[in-house]
């Protein structure tokens, strides 16, 4: 009998047996795992071990105060740049395919882009000493 003659068996509620019982077993054992490591784990609580971690550097003031935007303006910038340069490797992986076309094209995002980052270099976006 050719395959195409073969009997579709319609969706039922035992097809999902399998990844019901995975579920089941899954989340069986993450709670296994939280409830064991809780019970099983050490207690000792000091006064070190409840102070916050900085990445072994020492706490120096209240961490709520306000931040120099530059930092946001710089990661804002590199992010920016930073997926800019992202788009000439489709270029570079076509660009014979693209022609004279393309090499117009990417020319022309090029000067888009210095042209951005002499605007951002005049207005003092990167200067630090203010």
């Amino acid at each position: 009998m050719p395959f195409f003659f073969l009997q579709i068996t319609t969706n039922s509620a035992e097809n999902y047996l399998p990844i019901v019982l995975q579920l089941i077993f899954a989340l069986g054992l993450v709670f296994a795992i939280i409830i064991g490591s809780n019970a099983l784990g050490p207690k000792r609580k000091t006064s070190d071990k409840l102070q916050n971690f900085e990445s072994g550097i020492e706490i120096k003031g209240n961490a709520r105060q306000p931040m120099a935007i530059k930092y946001f303006l710089v990661a804002i910038l590199f992010v920016l740049f930073d997926v800019e340069v992202i788009f000439f490797y489709p270029y570079a992986i076509n660009f014979r395919a693209l022609g004279w076309d393309g090499f117009l094209a990417v020319v022309l995002f090029v000067g888009l882009f210095i042209t951005g980052f002499i605007y951002i270099f005049k207005k003092g976006a990167m200067k630090w000493e203010e």
